[in-house]
């Protein structure tokens, strides 16, 4: 009887535990890892691309704004500064080539942990010029190191050009 009684307070919940584990599967096969690579690229380089196409009146050529910017705006949060940028106009090309080239290469799959890592580095910056915008600069900062630790992904330039050099699969 006792076993009558613990085989009837288990069925449910085996029921339960299966409707969860075809859900979470369902899951899964939508969030695959490739797409969730795909989007985390692309989710990073929006908003660097967005910033970087305001630097520029035209190839090659920084908008007026963009080195003033650097030049009486924007500030090194450091310890005893703030500090202005040293060469701002210098910076103004750095951050401006950076905010277009990386988000493309991001979108496109293309050295992508080099863009990923190049992208960290301008987050740290940025971290250091406004300090209080750390909980996007954190999110940044985790997709950028996704990316770099998990790579982009069989939707990716990096993926077709292993398989056409016939080298071996990415390690992640």
């Amino acid at each position: 009887m006792l076993s009558d009684q613990r085989t009837a307070a288990v069925e449910p919940l085996q029921l339960v535990v299966g409707l969860v584990d075809r859900a979470s599967g369902v899951v899964q096969t939508v969030a695959s890892p490739s797409l969730v690579q795909l989007v985390m690229r692309v989710a990073l380089a929006v908003p660097f691309w967005r910033s970087g196409i305001l630097k520029w009146d035209g190839f090659l050529r920084l908008s007026d704004t963009a080195v003033t910017l650097f030049t009486d705006e924007f500030m090194l949060h450091l310890p005893g500064g703030p500090y202005h940028f040293p060469a701002p106009t210098v910076v103004a090309f750095l951050s401006g080539s950076g905010e277009i080239v990386f988000p493309v290469l991001l979108v496109l799959g293309l050295a992508t942990r080099f863009a990923g890592l190049g992208l960290l580095l301008m987050t740290a910056i940025v971290e250091l010029t406004v300090p209080d915008g750390w909980p996007i600069h954190l999110t940044w900062a985790a997709m950028a190191l996704g990316i770099m630790v998990w790579g982009p992904g069989r939707i990716s330039i990096d993926y077709l050009l292993r398989r056409f050099l016939q080298l071996p699969e990415d390690r992640h």
